[in-house]
C-alpha cells in the first residue's frame, strides 16, 4: 500500500507542480495585462487533473493489493495519504519558485488587485481600504512557514474533495464475479 501511495502522490506532486510552475512563470513575466482569473481556472483545473492519480491509487489499492475491496475509511484514508503528498511537492515547489524566482509576484498581485478595483468604479475609500489590507498582510508572505500555510489551503480543500467523491465511487464491500 505504501509503494502505492508514494507514487500516485509523487506523480500527482509532478503533474500539478510543473503546471502551476510553468503558467505563474509565464503570467510573472508577461508584460502587459495579465489575466489572473484565467489563471486561477488553469491552476484549480490542473489541481483536478494532478488528483485524479487519487482515483488511481485508491482503485489500484483496491483491485491489486486488496482483492477487489476496500472500505470507505480504507479508501479515504488512502487518498488523503496521496494527496498530502502531492500537496506537499507543491508547497515546496511554490516556496523555491517564490522565494528564488518570483520575489515581486505579490507585489504585481496587489497592484493588479487595486487596478482591478479602479476599473471597477469602487469609491475612493474602498481602494484606500484594501491598499491597507494589502500593506498589512505583506509582511507575512516573507514567512515561509505561513506562505506553505496558505498554500497547503489553496490544494489540501480539492484534494479532500477528490478523495471523498473516489472514495464513495471506489469502496466495495464484497468482490464483484
Amino acid at each position: 500500500m505504501q509503494k502505492n501511495i508514494f507514487i500516485h502522490g509523487l506523480i500527482a506532486g509532478i503533474v500539478v507542480s510543473v503546471l502551476m510552475l510553468s503558467s505563474v512563470n509565464f503570467l510573472s513575466h508577461c508584460e502587459g495585462n495579465v489575466d489572473y482569473n484565467t489563471s486561477m481556472i488553469i491552476g484549480y483545473a490542473s489541481m483536478l487533473l494532478a488528483f485524479s492519480l487519487v482515483f488511481v491509487g485508491i482503485r489500484n489499492y483496491r483491485d491489486k493489493y486488496n482483492e477487489g475491496v476496500i472500505s470507505f475509511g480504507k479508501a479515504v484514508k488512502t487518498g488523503l495519504m496521496i494527496v498530502l503528498i502531492a500537496s506537499t511537492i507543491y508547497v515546496v515547489a511554490w516556496l523555491i519558485d517564490f522565494y528564488f524566482f518570483i520575489p515581486d509576484f505579490m507585489d504585481k498581485y496587489s497592484a493588479h488587485m487595486i487596478d482591478e478595483l479602479k476599473r471597477s468604479g469602487a469609491s475612493q475609500l474602498e481602494i484606500d481600504k484594501q491598499t491597507k489590507e494589502m500593506a498589512d498582510f505583506a509582511p507575512l508572505f516573507k514567512n515561509p512557514f505561513f506562505m506553505a500555510m496558505m498554500t497547503y489551503l489553496e490544494i489540501l480543500p480539492v484534494g479532500i474533495i477528490v478523495t471523498l467523491i473516489s472514495s464513495l465511487i471506489l469502496k466495495r464491500k464484497t468482490v464483484k464475479n
